[in-house]
């Protein structure tokens, strides 16, 4: 019997969306979304949720590549602040970690559009946790 994949890559399988982990120890990651009709919510706006799904995974991308193989990061809380409706096209979550302590990581995000104007700001803290051994 095989192990289901992590919920991660079924989000980004149904979502469509692509992640750069970013270099290591960067502190920086984002994510991408080519939003179209499956993503949209009944009004004809790309669904508050997708976005939330990118901001969060790529901040636990960010979160990934200051950490040591021993760790692993759980999603603390996230704020995301809506600025403006996107209908379709490209949506990019950029995500850089604001400051990495030993047991919690704080980042930040924008999110644009395909024009590049701001749609969303994001702040974030993801705990630090030991793998089992």
């Amino acid at each position: 019997m095989s192990e289901a994949p992590p919920p991660t890559f079924w989000l980004q399988e149904q979502l469509g969306f692509t992640i750069d982990t970013g270099d290591k120890g960067s502190g920086r990651a984002s994510a991408v979304v080519d939003c179209d009709s499956r993503h949209l919510n009944p009004h004809g706006t790309v669904h508050g949720a997708v976005v939330f799904a990118l901001v969060d995974t790529a901040m636990g991308a960010a979160t990934m590549n200051v950490l040591d193989e021993m760790s692993m990061c759980a999603t603390i809380e996230i704020q995301l602040r809506y600025l403006a409706p996107v209908f379709t096209g490209r949506v990019t979550a950029e995500v850089r970690v604001v400051k990495a302590g030993r047991r919690i990581v704080h980042l930040a995000s924008e999110v644009t559009d395909a024009r590049g104007a701001l749609v969303a700001t994001a702040t974030g803290s993801f705990a630090v946790i030991p793998r089992p051994v």
